[in-house]
């Protein structure tokens, strides 16, 4: 069960998540948190100056306004690791979107369009296309019906993302049969091209649906394969689109420097009139040292931001994202920040292969003055970001009868007609009440509980079906 620890159940009692959509932000200061649920699974405890505190509350609190979030198609490889939970499926990013948007934060949503992980060297259809991976005509409609079920399905609980990336790293096509993927290079246009539109089009179908907007992104690793790569989008009528997303690490991407990735971006923009640029993914080690016995993943450092330390970590992230904002791109996201050392295994190795890049430290605390830090920092030449308008307050306790939930609320209107959804930590609901709130601007309502075991859970409200506050609640 998610987040068992008692320090963990400590916080709890304090945490309050709220907000309300607001113009969109100028730029993004953006966090993959795709981990967070599976490590607090695990028992970790984030921390900020010693004290617990909700990972998502601490991301807002210092100016991230972005989360990142992947979701496989069926990751059942998860059945066979530490307690068999899945994560990163549909119920595990319905979750995290609700964290996200709980506390203020826009939400991209990375569909992989795999059971596991996709990137340069792997793009492996899901297990259950394998049947039409070579039929093309329903290879597209199983695609299309994929992006818009899981798209329709968030919109009926108002927790559409904001911004939706088809496919991961996408350098060698998507959606690849076993045979293909497993024999090396293959990127066959015309079928990709018409891959990548059909998904384009549900999330366009989805856009008139639902009558929100949503933007649309392709993901490309390494800058300097993004001119030919894009290219051979434009040219293949892959062409609406919002936002040319990047994956850059100087650990794998050297010897392209923070300049040359800027004035790829440059490039990019002349040449796609209209289209925004962004880095999707980067990250820069803190440390060279290790917390547990996983490999780790980056290991290298670039010249002037040597060696590595929280500050260095810091400094070139202020560095990459001045580049980008000097040169009118849209935003940066840190890939995987949270991704700390605990005691389950992934499919390599027990803990993480990414601590070390982490913006936390061994005993899972906030770095002082580490990369958490870029977010906040006055850059020159940024256009002023709008910050969320939190309106709605939601504070919950178990009371001395065990019985009942007393859900505190401030800030709803008189006689709104809200429904309070009371789930457990992998998102299923367990119990729901309507209430119709006095006319008091703070007021207390009892939520009578089935019979549950103890643990925690997490209480969410509507007004309607606008999602507005959630909270997590430790059930004795």
């Amino acid at each position: 069960m998610r987040c068992k620890t008692t320090g963990f159940a400590c916080f709890l009692a304090f945490w309050g998540l709220f907000a309300t959509a607001t113009d969109a932000q100028t730029f993004y200061f953006g966090a993959d948190l795709s981990y967070v649920n599976e490590m607090e699974d695990c028992g970790v405890v984030y921390k900020e100056q010693g004290v617990a505190k909700d990972p998502y509350q601490m991301f807002a609190d210092h100016n991230c306004n972005l989360v990142r979030l992947r979701l496989w198609h069926t990751p059942a490889w998860y059945d066979a690791l530490n307690a068999g939970n899945r994560y990163s499926d549909f119920q595990d990013v319905k979750m995290s979107i609700m964290r996200a948007k709980a506390a203020g934060m826009q939400v991209l949503l990375d569909f992989h369009l795999s059971d596991n992980w996709a990137d340069p060297s792997k793009q492996r259809v899901p297990a259950a296309w394998v049947g039409v991976v070579n039929n093309l005509p329903l290879l597209k409609d199983s695609l299309y019906n994929y992006i818009s079920a899981t798209l329709l399905a968030l919109h009926s609980e108002d927790l559409l993302p904001d911004m939706v990336q088809i496919g991961n790293e996408t350098n060698k096509g998507i959606l690849l049969s076993p045979a293909v993927d497993a024999a090396g290079w293959s990127l066959d246009w015309n079928r990709n091209a018409q891959l990548f539109n059909r998904a384009i089009e549900a999330v366009r179908d989805v856009e008139t649906a639902s009558g929100k907007n949503i933007k649309v992104a392709l993901h490309i690793a390494d800058p300097t394969d993004a001119g030919w790569l894009m290219q051979g989008f434009w040219s293949n009528g892959v062409a609406d689109f919002d936002v040319i997303g990047l994956s850059y690490y100087w650990a794998w991407h050297q010897p392209t420097t923070i300049a040359n990735t800027g004035n790829i971006i440059t490039q990019l923009k002349q040449l796609y009139a209209g289209k925004d640029v962004m880095i999707f993914e980067t990250g820069y080690i803190w440390t060279t040292q290790s917390n547990d016995n996983a490999n780790n993943i980056i290991n290298s450092v670039q010249p002037g931001y040597s060696p590595a330390s929280p500050a260095n970590q810091r400094n070139w992230l202020i560095a990459l994202t001045q580049e980008v904002i000097n040169k009118g791109g849209l935003g940066v996201i840190y890939w995987e920040p949270a991704w700390v050392s605990s005691n389950c295994f992934t499919q390599w190795g027990r803990g993480s292969h990414q601590e070390h890049a982490a913006y936390f430290d061994f005993n899972n605390n906030l770095l002082v003055g580490g990369g958490m830090d870029f977010m906040a920092h006055p850059y020159n030449n940024l256009v002023s970001t709008t910050a969320p308008e939190l309106s709605r307050r939601l504070e919950v306790w178990q009371d001395n009868s065990l019985s009942n939930l007393i859900l505190q609320l401030e800030g709803f209107p008189a006689d709104s007609n809200i429904q309070v959804n009371l789930m457990s930590s992998n998102g299923k609901t367990v119990a729901s009440r309507q209430f119709q709130t006095p006319g008091t601007d703070k007021t207390s309502i009892p939520f009578l509980l089935p019979e549950l075991p103890a643990g925690v859970y997490y209480v969410s409200v509507y007004e309607g079906r606008r999602f507005v506050a959630m909270r997590g609640v430790v059930i004795k």
